[in-house]
């Protein structure tokens, strides 16, 4: 039983290591680097919506490609000892992923997932062909279409080069699949929903984004006898503004209710976590404005996935994953008694935190031109480098190069509205002059004098990040504390 030989095994182990890996860690580039040696053509470390025009056929891509199909075509049929009989598989599944990527993402923009999906005849003859006896090919086509719906609702929606997006991104994709993908892909693809995930981050720094990118890139078994995936991942995340609505509303909103269970209920309802499909999300946005007595409900929900409607008694079961985000403390929440602290571990077993545009831009203040660009795209049916040039010009004109962006990508985009139309934008700055009027007039709690003096700060730095290293405290307290100041 003749094996590998040592240089189609260093590359047969470095091309597994970049199978299984996360695509938007560094780690990639990596993996493709120790496998394709001196032939490997430099690229940048995070993989961003820049360089979306490379992402089908970049040059390391197409070297892998090649040399991959010659040496599937050389061990294919061959009897192979375990250890090289799994990295044939890897290669395999490469191969095969790399001949049904484009395809699937058609399926993924057409949203044509519950229609029969054509390639299946031709990908499962050709699975047939590559003799992957370890493993079941509806489960790797559906893999397959997740890993898509989850590369696209992830790269073309979190963008940006600096290390804080590309750490968003990478954190992201582990939501869904998990630091281990080979775990994933054998033992908890089913169970991921099981797992809440909370978001934390600032307002406007695209928490409603990560959540949606989980959300629409679950798990979706695929049926064999129909050529159809089982649920449509378009219509599966349900978002609910818990901020917008009165305690009474988010009980109908979230739990459904009975006819009669309150003033106005003429009929019975089904809520949010009754229509949630198995393998759908309820998203729960500023999950920190939660009244107690709901949260011990939503705590219920977490625990064992159980739930009644509103004046109802017949216990309902919820399928789904829930994701919640919020902007607050919820460790002073927590300190306050606003915030149950059992309902926060039920949520924590996953915790992404969104990072600031200030962040980002001073990690790469060239992320500011990209932006600008992103927007435009949106905004223009075309967009000339002279017009978008201008309009960042403008930008920096109005707020300078060191604004601390309180609005975060919300204000930015705002911004690039304000100046489409009328060609400048006013930013709103917190008041630096609190802290003198407060002491003058000495008609103030300390409480109230610290969020003045937050405030007085970050006029002077015009940062969240440096007025917290000025006044040794969290950047998301400062934050908070200036947020209060405003509302004095």
């Amino acid at each position: 039983m003749a094996g590998l030989n040592h240089a189609d095994r260093e590359f047969a182990e470095a091309l597994s290591r970049l199978v299984y890996c996360n695509p938007f860690s560094p780690d990639r580039v990596e993996h493709e680097r120790a496998a394709l040696g001196d032939a490997f053509e430099p690229m940048p470390r995070r993989w961003s919506l820049t360089e979306a025009e490379l992402a089908g056929d970049r040059p390391n891509v197409v070297r892998l490609r090649e040399r991959v199909e010659a040496l599937v075509d050389r061990l294919r049929g061959r009897a192979l000892p375990d250890p090289d009989r799994r990295l044939y598989e890897d290669l395999a599944l490469y191969l095969l992923y790399d001949r049904y990527r484009l395809k699937l993402t058609r399926v993924c923009e057409t949203g044509a997932s519950t229609r029969v999906v054509k390639c299946w005849d031709a990908f499962a003859a050709e699975f047939a062909q590559l003799d992957l006896r370890g493993h079941e090919p509806a489960h790797v086509f559906a893999c397959f279409f997740q890993i898509r719906r989850a590369f696209s609702n992830i790269f073309y929606y979190l963008v940006g080069r600096s290390r804080p997006a590309g750490g968003l991104r990478e954190a992201v994709w582990e939501s869904i699949f998990t630091h281990d993908f080979q775990r994933y892909y054998r033992h908890l693809y089913r169970r991921m929903g099981d797992m809440a995930t909370l978001v934390l981050g600032g307002t406007g720094t695209g928490k409603e984004l990560v959540a949606r990118a989980i959300g629409r890139s679950r798990y979706i078994p695929f049926d064999v006898k129909t050529r159809r995936f089982t649920e449509d991942f378009a219509g599966s995340f349900l978002p609910v503004n818990l901020s917008a609505l009165s305690p009474t509303l988010i009980e109908s909103e979230l739990f459904g209710h009975q006819r009669g269970a309150f003033t106005g209920a003429a009929a019975d309802r089904a809520g949010w976590l009754e229509t949630c499909p198995p393998l759908g999300t309820v998203f729960l946005d500023e999950v920190g404005e939660l009244d107690p007595t709901i949260q011990v409900k939503l705590l219920r929900v977490l625990q064992a996935r159980t739930f009644q409607r509103l004046g109802g008694v017949k216990p309902l079961r919820f399928e789904g994953k829930i994701i919640a985000a919020t902007n607050r403390d919820l460790e002073a929440g927590i300190r306050d008694g606003g915030f149950r602290e059992d309902f926060y571990y039920r949520l924590c077993s996953d915790v992404i935190r969104t990072p600031t545009l200030r962040e980002q831009l001073d990690d790469t203040p060239g992320d500011l031109d990209r932006m600008v660009r992103f927007i435009l795209n949106r905004l223009m049916d075309e967009v000339e480098d002279a017009a978008a040039a201008d309009v960042r010009e403008r930008v920096l004109r109005a707020v300078g190069a060191g604004y601390a962006w309180p609005g975060n990508f919300r204000e930015l985009e705002q911004c690039v509205r304000n100046i489409l139309i009328r060609g400048t934008y006013t930013p709103r700055r917190p008041r630096a002059d609190g802290l003198t009027e407060a002491l003058r007039r000495a008609d103030c709690t300390a409480d109230e004098l610290l969020n003045r003096y937050c405030a007085a700060i970050y006029g002077q730095t015009g940062s969240y990040v440096q007025a917290a290293r000025r006044l040794g405290l969290d950047r998301r307290t400062v934050k908070a504390r200036i947020d209060e100041s405003e509302r004095e």
